[in-house]
């Protein structure tokens, strides 16, 4: 792995770094207007989140 990468089938939140399963129910979803619906951080409410593929 690289530096900064996130462990298969995880996604992390880059502003804070919690980790949890991608489609996890530790996530949080909104839904913004204009953009859809998108995923939160629990922890810092932060929508900056990556996903492994």
């Amino acid at each position: 792995m690289t530096s900064g990468s996130i462990t298969a089938g995880q996604s992390r939140c880059r502003r804070c770094g919690f980790e949890a399963p991608g489609g996890d129910e530790a996530w949080r979803r909104i839904d913004v207007p204009k953009l859809g619906r998108m995923t939160q951080c629990p922890d810092c409410e932060s929508t900056d989140v990556i996903t492994s593929r």
